[in-house]
């Protein structure tokens, strides 16, 4: 981005932000310059199929080896990945009171790794998991220690890389699959600690969410198509309030008919040149 020629729906982003601290919703865009592939593309399209239900990993065996075979190969890609600049940015800009607070839709845990703190994770976070009847919580690398020791079998299996810690395994190779086991009630609907498609977002993130909007001046959303009722509902609630609604993405939004400002740039060059012009304001 070229400093000194800034564009002036930026210029207007930052006099807004200099004025009063704005809440943050962020999505799959601010992550896919650390290699987490997005679920849609520019134009809001899905890539590939569509995700496992939460009713169909809950009742079926089956269901559940083949989201774990493909967990267990594409989960290290989330594991090792690191934030971005727009992760560092947004961090320094709550360190400078710029962000009244950060929601996200992700749940790669990116944000935190970069210092916020206080992140409402709609969505819950990849690194957990939970056992669905003792309600035992894990570290999600210990269960892939257990996975890659008792599936050895797939090590080294390429395999193309999905949203979300998943991959597109081949049939194949599930027969055999060992899924994994609670190691205190001996049960295997351990999952992990994230709102499956067709599952409710959790009371707490919900309630969480609505107050930081009820408190908001103004809400930025950066790199969401917010095609998600549990996203879309918060830009549609702080319209609804008279509030501004202002956006850094490329490509089409479910929201873009109630926004008022819109940059269509890489989140991880605009953030750290707000970053920086505010730091010095």
């Amino acid at each position: 981005m070229h400093t000194l020629d800034p564009p002036a729906p930026l210029l207007e982003l930052c006099e807004l932000m200099a004025q009063h601290p704005l809440l943050v919703l962020t999505g799959a865009g601010i992550s896919t310059p650390s290699g987490i592939p997005a679920y849609r593309d520019q134009d809001g399209v899905r890539h590939g199929k569509a995700p496992m239900m939460f009713q169909e990993f809950l009742g079926s065996a089956a269901a559940r080896r083949r989201y774990w075979a493909r967990s267990m190969i594409g989960w290290p890609k989330v594991w090792q990945a690191r934030p971005n600049a727009a992760h560092q940015a947004l961090a320094r800009l709550a360190a400078g009171r710029r962000i009244a607070g950060l929601i996200t839709q992700n749940v790669d845990g990116l944000h935190q790794q970069a210092g916020s703190e206080g992140v409402i994770e709609l969505h819950g976070n990849l690194h957990r998991v939970r056992c669905l009847d003792c309600g035992k919580t894990l570290r999600r690398s210990e269960i892939q220690t257990w996975l890659e020791e008792e599936n050895a079998y797939l090590q080294g299996v390429e395999a193309v890389l999905a949203p979300d810690g998943d991959a597109r395994l081949a049939v194949e190779y599930l027969e055999g699959f060992r899924i994994p086991w609670c190691p205190c009630c001996g049960s295997d609907l351990l999952k992990p600690d994230v709102v499956f498609y067709g599952e409710g977002v959790p009371a707490e993130q919900t309630e969480a969410a609505s107050l930081g909007i009820e408190q908001a001046a103004a809400l930025l959303v950066v790199g969401s198509t917010v095609m998600t009722y549990s996203s879309f509902r918060l830009c549609r609630s702080i319209a609804e309030q008279g509030k501004p609604l202002v956006a850094i993405n490329q490509g089409a939004m479910r929201a873009d008919a109630l926004l008022n400002l819109k940059i269509e740039r890489p989140c991880e060059q605009v953030l750290p040149w707000l970053a920086e012009r505010l730091r010095a304001a």
